[in-house]
């Protein structure tokens, strides 16, 4: 049998699909019983889109079912259907399993979810932290306090400590500064098992020989691209990460653009940022020497993101090869 499975948060709906690709049967399945239904059908192939709660139903289902979690970005591309229903997606997938053309994503690892969970976990307290300084900025900026004030900085919330405003707006800056504080001590907490968890892998204990690389950049780097053998090559890492040149090519004519964005962008800023530390802190030979050349050639913007790209196919040979920062040229 094939089998598409369309998930919701609660609930399910599923076509299943007999080797002639008529249907068996269309059913909707709370998620909480989908181990009852994986168990009527052992042994088929099923496929499902991947989603913000898939990994729970991929584990789930795998238990009896052979399992393809689906691309939903090239899903979208090679769908021929203008419906969208649950219906018909769950009973596309089912025809496309039956063809053998589910583009398949990346289900990563229970060590590489946990290292997901710890870094983006970390990443959303930090944007819960920055939106509510802005709200203190725009506060002062309402009673015209124009003085620069850091709401992150320890002088910073003394000063606001201090401040005296009118009700309602005192209790909201003393709300905000305590939202601000117990962020702080989260994101702190969340800090110390980060750096305990890079510590203890030997992938992110590679990255961390390179210049610049802190623990929490090397177990981004390592949570974001999963097991490093499932790429090929570094051409293959630097489009999955969106640091890839877009090319445009018409007759004689062949244009080279800016990046293609693709990917996280969280590992993109990282990558910029650890190429700053290594070119202007840590003044890393390899990575200098590349950069100033390009500077003088183009721009500081350009350079910066051409080395950033550089930085990540030296880490992916890193990984492949389980091997220390030892760059060419530079070595004694």
């Amino acid at each position: 049998m094939f089998i598409g499975i369309d998930v919701h948060k609660r609930y399910s709906q599923i076509a299943v699909l007999d080797e002639n690709g008529e249907i068996v049967e269309e059913v909707r399945v709370e998620n909480a019983n989908l181990d009852d239904f994986a168990q009527q059908y052992a042994g088929s192939k099923a496929a499902l889109e991947a989603t913000s709660n898939y990994y729970h139903i991929h584990d789930t289902l795998s238990e009896y079912l052979d399992v393809t979690v689906a691309n939903p970005g090239e899903l979208k591309l090679i769908s021929d259907s203008d419906k969208k229903t649950d219906r018909v997606d769950a009973k596309q997938l089912a025809r496309m399993v039956r063809l053998g053309s589910i583009p398949e994503s990346y289900v990563p690892t229970d060590e590489v979810r946990q290292a997901r969970a710890l870094v983006r976990g970390r990443q959303k307290l930090v944007e819960n932290r920055t939106e509510y300084a802005n709200k203190i900025h725009g506060l002062l900026s309402d009673h015209g306090i124009t003085q620069e004030v850091k709401p992150l900085s320890v002088k910073g919330r003394e000063f606001l400590a201090e401040l005296s405003l009118p009700a309602p707006w005192d209790a909201l800056l003393e709300s905000y500064l305590e939202l601000i504080q117990t962020l702080t001590e989260q994101i702190e907490s969340l800090e110390a098992e980060i750096e305990e968890r890079a510590g203890s892998l030997k992938e992110t204990q590679f990255l961390m020989t390179i210049p610049g690389v802190s623990y929490f950049t090397a177990l981004t780097i390592y949570a974001e691209l999963g097991e490093i053998d499932r790429f090929d090559r570094a051409k293959e890492v630097v489009s999955y990460v969106g640091l890839n040149s877009i090319i445009r090519e018409s007759g004689d004519s062949r244009f080279e653009g800016s990046i293609s964005k693709r990917g996280s962008g969280r590992v993109r800023w990282l990558l910029v940022q650890a190429s700053y530390s290594a070119v202007h802190t840590c003044e890393d030979a390899y990575l200098s020497r590349f950069y100033n050349r390009l500077a003088r050639k183009k721009n500081s913007k350009t350079a910066i993101v051409a080395t950033a790209r550089k930085l990540l196919v030296s880490m992916y040979h890193m990984l492949d090869r389980e091997e220390v920062y030892d760059p060419p040229g530079v070595s004694a």
